[in-house]
């Protein structure tokens, strides 16, 4: 039998294996599975407004905060309630702004481009007096980095570093090293940036910089790196996969780990991402790595959408891609609080309700991590839920001098589904375009679908938790000429 090669309709379409569209189906280490359905934890009210940016950040005792912020306040979700914790002023953000967490020993700060940068050791935040405005925040060895920073003038190519051990101090002073500086070898603002080891990273968006700590008077000392035009869309276009950098350009979906970018979609989805993408927004395109199954999810605006609609799901180790569309206005890895026995009827009042979440799912888990959302009714949601629906449309297999039956198809399951169709479709020249051929339920395991022609292909919809390993179709010689 064929292995399932993933979703790539950049390929040949006579490429063994392959994917050509797909909805709701997402790879993992041996194939393609059902998508899981956003499910709302247990005592998790909806959001004030329109989520703008969110993280959960680890205290040096281990405990752990979850921030969320909107337009005008920064909320932390504690008991089972959205408290404000903002400052006494509303923030004064706009129709673009977004937030930028970061955590420092225990002190949490953000940043939103429109006000100075916002801590908090716990209780409400407050401005950080001599800090800059700053787009990006992100911690990296002794230091907070701020990015694309306005200090009383606007410097979008900016980066200011507070003084070292301590997030209050950024008047530059060389006894504490806070320091400024500007990279203006290439054009543009910086559009990301983030820690990789020891190193900072900026991102402007055909250009890359690898900044390394030297010590004063320098401080840093940043480097452009070779990749040509390689660059960043924008800030949550970026998310760390452990050791590398996955980030979304203006010509390809790049992986960094700190030598050169490396492209990633060139012959799977790179035509399609940039066809399918509302080029005016794509710089509101937002990657999270959901680490326990080893996968990015990058959403994205679609043609004619303005927030981000669609994603993408690329499976680190296999090299995979899948579909599995959503709308939403955040995302995050949320930390779960685990669920005990008493606890169950908080979540539902019978055991079958219970089914709307996976029982191998890190839903269950104190600590356990599962890749979030925040949906367009700012519900906090975590990626956890059992699959509903998925499909799939295979290839193309057949000769252009052969007439060939199509007697049956077969899909190898590692899980096989409640439900499964599928549909046929046949072309006797190539160009000519496919017409619908016959249909088939399973039966004995298989689809049971005899047509004839040069060229088929097939579509197959699913009910249900699903995961397909291989799959083999029986075409014969009927003829030829």
């Amino acid at each position: 039998m064929i292995p399932l090669m993933g979703f790539a309709p950049d390929a040949d379409v006579t490429t063994p294996g392959i994917l050509t569209s797909c909805s709701n189906l997402i790879p993992y280490q041996n194939g393609m599975e059902g998508a899981p359905e956003p499910a709302t934890p247990a005592a998790t009210p909806v959001l004030a407004a329109a989520c703008i940016g969110a993280a959960v950040v680890s205290k040096l005792d281990d405990t752990r905060r979850i921030i969320a912020g909107t337009a005008t306040k920064l909320y932390e979700l504690a008991s089972g309630v959205w408290t404000d914790v903002s400052r006494v002023a509303v923030y004064t953000g706009g129709v673009d702004t977004r937030w930028s967490i970061t955590q420092f020993g225990d002190a949490t700060l953000c940043a939103n481009r429109s006000d100075v940068i916002q801590r908090s050791t716990g209780a409400a935040f407050a401005d950080v007096a001599t800090s800059p405005k700053a787009e990006i925040l992100f911690t990296v060895g002794a230091f907070v980095m701020a990015l694309n920073t306005n200090d009383g003038a606007e410097k979008p190519d900016g980066w200011h570093c507070c003084a070292a051990f301590d997030d209050t101090s950024w008047t530059p002073n060389l006894a504490t090293q806070a320091t400024s500086g500007r990279l203006v070898a290439t054009a543009g603002r910086l559009t990301a940036g983030m820690r990789l080891g020891e190193y900072a990273i900026a991102y402007k968006a055909k250009s890359i910089y690898l900044g390394q700590y030297v010590g004063a008077p320098t401080v840093w000392n940043w480097i452009q790196v070779p990749g040509g035009e390689a660059g960043c869309v924008g800030k949550e276009a970026i998310c760390d996969i452990g050791g590398a950098h996955f980030f979304v350009g203006d010509d390809n979906l790049w992986i960094f780990d700190g030598t050169r970018p490396v492209p990633v979609a060139e012959g799977y989805v790179r035509q399609f991402f940039y066809n399918n993408s509302n080029p005016a927004y794509r710089y509101k395109t937002i990657c999270v790595f959901d680490r326990q199954n080893n996968r990015v999810w990058v959403f994205y605006p679609s043609l004619g959408a303005t927030s981000p609609d669609s994603a993408l799901v690329y499976h680190i180790t296999s090299k995979k891609w899948g579909v599995a569309n959503r709308s939403i206005e955040a995302a995050l890895n949320y930390v779960a609080n685990g669920v005990t026995i008493d606890g169950l009827s908080a979540i539902s009042t019978t055991i079958d309700g219970l089914s709307s979440y996976s029982f191998d799912s890190q839903f269950w888990l104190a600590g356990g991590k599962s890749m979030s959302i925040f949906n367009t009714s700012h519900q906090l949601q975590s990626m956890t839920g059992v699959s509903v629906a998925s499909s799939m449309a295979t290839g193309e297999a057949g000769d252009d001098d052969q007439v060939m039956a199509l007697n049956k198809i077969r899909l190898r399951y590692a899980i096989s589904p409640a439900a499964a169709t599928a549909q046929t479709f046949i072309q006797q020249n190539s160009g000519e375009g496919f017409t619908a051929g016959a249909t088939g339920a399973v039966l004995d395991g298989k689809f049971d679908v005899r047509v004839s022609a040069r060229w088929h292909k097939a579509t197959f919809t699913f009910t249900g938790p699903v995961r397909i390993t291989h799959m083999d179709a029986d075409l014969q010689p009927a003829g030829g000429r």
